[in-house]
């Protein structure tokens, strides 16, 4: 718990106003009752203002009625989110009567606020799937500069009581996990830079990044292997300050004595906090693994990429997983202000 205590206590540090599209489904409002209640940031729901109200003294909840609710339907700004989202969209066919129905959307509108600087980040996902939260996403917010791909990490704090401390005492970013399917050499490497980029903002660590394999350093041939190979490489090139290694299998990048067998010499074999996963298939295996048979704790899919923090939930997730996502929303949002 100490790692999902410390996300909370940074988000503290620097409130941020975080919109949640989904104001009316009963698991947000109880996140968002906690998260006001231990004033970790500054949530703003959307939805019919007098459901969320009936549905807060329904739940009894103590503080919903202290976050900003904004009604799609009746919203001041509605007109100007249209024009906004027809000037960024014309091009593409979208008409001012599509654009100002689309402002009613709670997921367009949620991107609309941020793109217009009127939040700083998004969490959705209880009830949409990831592919309704990103759409809105890529077609407002774009990606970050010098970015092509989006891609979907998790936070894995490994049980200790179970699983010896890899890592960074048992701390991991794992990606991609949540949503690209098969990515090539520059996907890969793009994963890799925007892992690196979460485990710095969010986690304050310093990345150690393995682009994971079924051989290392070349005991294995495959084109498969080969393709590790080359988005490490193609990684150091336009990355050259970050710290990573590849082709490794798991054993050497997460212990030391395996390390010194497979890889020695490596800054990152035994001793690596990122790990870069060959495709979604294995991602989102390993990090299940992680969670259901080593009692890890994963917080995410954490988008990365966009040119906005906007966040996606599993449609299975709890109040507390709205809690720590929206944290972790927080801290991504306080460090692109930072940034800019």
């Amino acid at each position: 718990m100490k790692l999902l205590e410390s996300i909370a206590d940074k988000a503290k540090k620097n409130v941020m106003s975080i919109v949640f599209p989904e104001g009316e489904e009963e698991r947000t409002l109880k996140g968002v009752d906690m998260l006001l209640r231990d004033k970790i940031l500054t949530p703003i729901l959307i939805g019919d203002p007098e459901v969320i109200r009936r549905k807060s003294e329904e739940l009894g909840l103590e503080h919903t009625h202290e976050a900003q609710i904004v009604c799609p339907k009746s919203n001041p700004k509605k007109q100007q989110y249209a024009d906004l989202l027809y000037d960024l969209r014309k091009h593409k066919g979208m008409t001012p009567e599509q654009a100002l129905a689309k402002a009613e959307d709670p997921l367009f509108l949620g991107c609309l606020m941020i793109k217009s600087g009127d939040a700083d980040g998004e969490v959705s996902g209880a009830i949409h799937s990831t592919g309704d939260t990103i759409r809105p996403a890529l077609q407002i917010l774009r990606t970050a500069p010098g970015v092509k791909a989006v891609s979907g990490s998790f936070i894995i704090q490994m049980n200790d009581q179970i699983t010896p401390k890899y890592g960074s005492d048992g701390l991991f970013v794992f990606a991609d996990c949540g949503v690209m399917i098969s990515p090539n050499k520059e996907q890969l490497a793009q994963i890799a830079i925007s892992s690196a980029e979460t485990a710095q903002s969010v986690l304050g660590m310093d990345p150690k990044i393995a682009f994971t394999s079924f051989s290392t350093k070349g005991s294995a041939k495959d084109e498969k292997v080969d393709l590790m190979v080359e988005a490490m490489e193609y990684t150091r090139e336009i990355a050259p300050e970050l710290k990573i290694d590849g082709e490794l299998q798991i054993d050497a990048a997460l212990d030391p004595t395996v390390a010194e067998l497979k890889a020695p010499g490596s800054e990152v074999a035994g001793h690596a906090n990122v790990l870069v996963f060959p495709d979604l298939q294995v991602g989102n295996i390993a990090y299940k693994i992680a969670q259901r048979i080593g009692g890890a704790t994963a917080i995410g899919p954490i988008l990365q990429g966009l040119d906005g923090a906007v966040n996606d939930l599993s449609r299975g997730c709890s109040p507390m997983d709205i809690y720590y996502l929206a944290a972790v929303t927080a801290l991504q949002a306080a460090h692109r202000k930072s940034q800019k």
